[in-house]
């Protein structure tokens, strides 16, 4: 047995608290190509089996380019566990709170699809604190196809009584 190993110290990341974080810090998200095999894996994972989004001739039928992405396909490139923002928060963070988003532009099988999530709010509380990021989609050409809001609840370093 190695006694100089410890699990516990096992982290990409030094441990961050509600009062580490300032408005404007962006964690950038991997970007993400929307494959047939992505769009098969969602609509497995979604039960939404509407044509719009997997049935590629019923949408050249109707004027689209392609199948169209789901919604909330688009939304799930800015979960925050993608990056680097739940590693640095292991023992800080308590929950996922809420979450909103506006579809502004359509995305194709075929897009590649990039996610920033910046951070908007700092709010403290007594013990615990809320964290509230934009949360915004780009495509390939540099058009935003998604922004929102996401919000997480977070321990304080320090507790005052």
């Amino acid at each position: 047995m190695d006694e100089t190993f410890d699990p516990a110290l096992h982290r990409r990341y030094e441990t961050r608290w509600l009062e580490d974080f300032a408005i404007g810090e962006k964690f950038i998200l991997p970007s993400r190509t929307m494959t047939d095999a992505i769009f098969l894996a969602f609509q497995a994972a979604s039960g939404d089996n509407h044509p719009i989004h997997y049935d590629v001739e019923f949408c050249r039928s109707r004027g689209m380019p392609h199948m169209l992405a789901h919604g909330y396909q688009v939304l799930i490139q800015t979960a925050a566990g993608a990056g680097t923002f739940p590693f640095m928060t292991e023992d800080s963070l308590i929950g996922f709170l809420d979450q909103s988003s506006k579809f502004l532009a359509p995305v194709y099988v075929g897009d590649t699809l990039y996610g920033t999530l910046t951070i908007d709010e700092v709010t403290p509380g007594r013990s615990t604190g809320v964290i509230g990021m934009r949360s915004t989609v780009h495509n390939q050409n540099r058009v935003l196809v998604m922004e929102g809001r996401q919000r997480y609840l977070l321990r304080k370093k320090t507790v005052t009584s």
